[in-house]
């Protein structure tokens, strides 16, 4: 499928918890994925342990894909405590891995970082207590700084935000609702409220709920692949999801009142 003159198309799933023994098994599931869409987005979990043989494996499955990859890890691609290794092996073969960074395809601006857990509005664990608990709250307030400043980075008038880590409890309905404080956190959202986008996309939630919305309204889609499988088995396992390329008007996303301006990221 060619480039449409009127839309852009964005192929996004997470959590292919990649494994040694998937060598050769993932190449025509990106190939699909690359051929109806204009870039393909990975939303955390693309190994299972972070090692560097799992990502290497990874990235030869990927070689088929011929558009821009976009991708954040997720706390499996942590596991053996090299993360970097997994981010070297995959940029090898051209995949973009965000950080708190943004970069834009086909005009459109992109906002990624991995997120991290810590439950949802009067659900949210605070920084009180022992020093682990304040430790555990600074990870979430880092990563939501991480994610605005690559929002505020933007300056395209079409913007998506990319995660691991859900933003809002209504993907994850469907989980246990005990295990909601580790699946997400609604630190995520504020960033998108002060900076809105057109999309967020997150995996982790295995069980969850494909779509939600924040309390601005902006759609939500959980596409970890295990619940794509599950809830859709007769289409493929990864989310389409189609922009208008008609330029809207810089006012769509205006800036937060106080905000410098800052140069658009490339």
């Amino acid at each position: 499928m060619g480039k449409s003159a009127n839309s852009v198309r964005f192929a996004a799933v997470g959590d292919l918890h990649v494994t040694k023994d998937h060598a050769g098994s993932l190449r025509a599931f990106f190939a699909q994925a690359a051929e109806t869409a204009d870039a393909l987005l990975l939303c955390g979990d693309l190994t299972d342990y972070g090692t560097a043989e799992e990502a290497h494996v990874l990235a030869d499955e990927l070689s088929v894909v011929k558009i821009p990859i976009i991708a954040v890890l997720g706390n499996h691609d942590y596991e053996s405590g090299t993360p970097q290794v997994v981010i070297e092996q995959l940029a090898k073969h051209g995949v973009r891995v965000l950080d708190g960074e943004a970069c834009e395809i086909e005009g459109v601006g992109i906002a990624g970082t991995k997120g991290f857990a810590g439950g949802f509005g009067r659900g949210s664990l605070g920084a009180w207590g022992e020093p682990a608990i304040k430790m555990f709250v600074q990870e979430a307030l880092h990563e939501a700084m991480k994610l605005e400043s690559a929002l505020a980075k933007l300056r395209t008038p079409r913007r998506i935000a990319l995660l691991h880590y859900s933003p809002v409890a209504s993907t994850l309905a469907g989980e246990p609702a005990e295990i909601f404080p580790f699946l997400g956190s609604s630190r995520l959202e504020d960033p998108l409220l002060r900076y809105p986008v057109d999309a967020v996309f997150h995996g982790h939630a295995h069980r969850g709920t494909m779509e939600g919305k924040t309390i601005n309204g902006i759609p939500v889609f959980n596409v970890a692949k295990p619940l794509l499988q599950r809830s859709r088995p007769d289409q493929p396992a990864f989310r389409l999801y189609e922009m208008p390329r008609e330029a809207q008007s810089p006012q769509a996303h205006p800036q937060p009142q106080g905000q410098p301006e800052v140069a658009v990221a490339k």
